[in-house]
Order: structure tokens, then C-alpha cells, then sequence
């Protein structure tokens, strides 16, 4: 049995498939966890979310920014965007059992492995979150994209305000708190005020601002945490840290780790893919 993370896909399906290939993953055997943004952009999200599905229990999946974009989009929350791929996904003859599967998937996963945790998201986890609390709070989103009130969830799930999480929230504004850290954040101020305006690298912080994992007093600092989103960082590997977004899409690689015996035992896979976007 062998355990794999993979970073963004965003509807490259043929370069998941060459990949899953070159690690000569089982799905009787070996776990792989998808970091989100399974969808979008590429040419082929309904090929991968129909691949998730063939495999479920063996490819784990959490969403990222481009999957809740997609239950959205289908549910007249937010009007298509020019660089969207979405809508043969919206007009397959299987849209129902797609759409429903995705809302099933978490926003945060963890998975312990050799006595040790490894947390799961899309983006990233606030500085007061423990590894516990982000589960936690994911859930409670996870609980509305399941139940009767997605529709109105949706609609209320746009916005960069709270811009900051405090125990107090409730309602609309906690969940988009929730929503916007684990599948939106990058920068973040050292008093935990999130920025959604910069995508540069972590080498170009805004002034003022850190990368999220870099704030100090992060309560996740000795949790190994995984994370996709953030193609212009590419591949980062620190002993409590793993990027996985390589930029895919945009004619980088998509990129797999590999555990070994411990979570520090790690070999770094990759398969160079096809340009689908242009950046910009």
C-alpha cells in the first residue's frame, strides 16, 4: 500500500492519467488525496471528476476555489467567467451524479500515517487554527454543501469580508471566513487579516504581508500540511510543508509525493503537462 498526494489538476485529466500511470497506482492498494481543484480551466473536468468517481475510497478528493466555482455556476450563483471550461460538465447527460458527487467532498481532510498527521487543503489554514479546528470548521461548510441550503450558500459565498476569523462569527460571514482561508488564501498579515489581491510568488509579498504558512505563532507550524492553489509559488518541500500546485494548466507539471515509512520519508513525482491556458 503506498500513499500519495497530488496537487491542482483543473480538468487535465490526460496529464492525471499519465501520472497515476507513472506511479503505478492501485486502486485495491494505494491512497491518493487530490488537493482540490479537480475542475476548471482545462479541457477536461468531466473526464477527471468521472475518474474520481470510478475510484472513490482510493482517490480522495478535497475541493478548492474552482470546485465550489463549478456547484455555483450550476446553481446560477455566479455567472461563467471567459477562461471557464465548465460548461460540458454542466451539459453532460451525467451532470446530476457530478454535481452530487462533488458537493459530497470535504474542504480539509487529515490522515494519519506512521503516528503521524497529515493535514489537507486547497489553499490554507489561519494562524489560530489548530489542525483539529480547521477539520472542524471545514465541516460545517461541508454540512451545507450537503444539505437543503446550498442553493442560498452559494449566493452568499462571494466576498472578501470578514477578512478575518474570529470564535464570534456566525452565519454567511463565518462560513465565507471558513471558505475563503482553505481554498483562497495566500497572503496574510501577522495579525491574520487575510489579502485576496496578490498572486505573486512568496518571494514578492505585498508590504505588510507574509505568505500564510510563514505568520508566526501558526498553530499548525508542527503539523505536516499539504496544499495545492498557488502555481506561482510551485513546488515547495519543508520538513512541516508540502506546495503542490506546479501549474499544471498553465504547461507546468502536475506533481505527486510519495510517503514512505514516515511522513518525512518523501519522493517528489511529476509529469510535464500541455499548455491549456495562457497566464494573464
Amino acid at each position: 500500500m503506498a500513499l500519495y498526494c497530488i496537487g491542482d489538476i483543473q480538468g487535465c485529466d490526460s496529464a492525471l492519467g499519465r501520472l497515476l500511470d507513472t506511479l503505478g497506482f492501485s486502486p485495491s492498494r494505494d491512497t491518493v488525496y487530490l488537493l482540490g481543484d479537480l475542475v476548471n480551466r482545462g479541457p477536461d473536468s468531466a473526464a477527471v471528476l468521472r475518474r474520481c468517481m470510478r475510484h472513490d475510497g482510493a482517490l480522495r478528493s478535497l475541493l478548492g476555489n474552482h470546485d465550489l466555482h463549478l456547484l455555483a455556476a450550476a446553481h446560477g450563483a455566479r455567472a461563467p467567467s471567459r477562461r471557464d471550461t465548465l460548461q460540458p460538465v454542466l451539459d453532460a447527460p451525467d451532470r446530476s451524479a457530478l454535481l452530487d458527487w462533488v458537493r459530497q467532498q470535504p474542504l480539509a481532510r487529515t490522515h494519519e500515517h506512521a503516528g503521524q498527521t497529515l493535514l489537507m487543503v486547497h489553499a490554507g489554514v489561519l494562524p489560530a487554527w489548530s489542525a483539529a479546528d480547521t477539520v472542524a470548521l471545514a465541516d460545517e461548510v461541508h454540512g451545507v454543501l450537503r444539505g437543503r441550503d446550498l442553493p442560498a450558500f452559494l449566493r452568499s459565498m462571494y466576498g472578501n469580508t470578514p477578512a478575518r476569523w474570529s470564535d464570534a462569527l456566525q452565519g454567511a460571514d463565518r462560513l465565507r471566513v471558513i471558505v475563503n482561508a482553505l481554498t483562497r488564501l495566500r497572503f496574510c498579515s501577522p495579525e491574520g487579516v487575510m489579502d485576496f489581491e496578490s498572486t505573486e510568488s512568496a518571494s514578492a509579498a505585498p508590504p505588510g504581508l507574509l505568505p500564510w504558512f510563514d505568520l508566526p505563532g501558526r498553530r499548525t507550524a508542527h503539523t505536516l500540511v499539504a496544499f495545492g492553489h498557488w502555481s506561482t509559488l510551485g513546488w515547495l518541500n519543508r520538513p512541516h510543508l508540502l506546495g503542490l500546485d506546479t501549474g499544471c494548466v498553465w504547461g507546468g507539471c502536475l506533481s505527486a509525493v510519495r510517503f514512505g515509512a514516515t511522513l518525512a520519508d518523501r519522493e517528489h513525482i511529476q509529469v510535464h503537462c500541455e499548455q491549456a491556458q495562457q497566464p494573464g
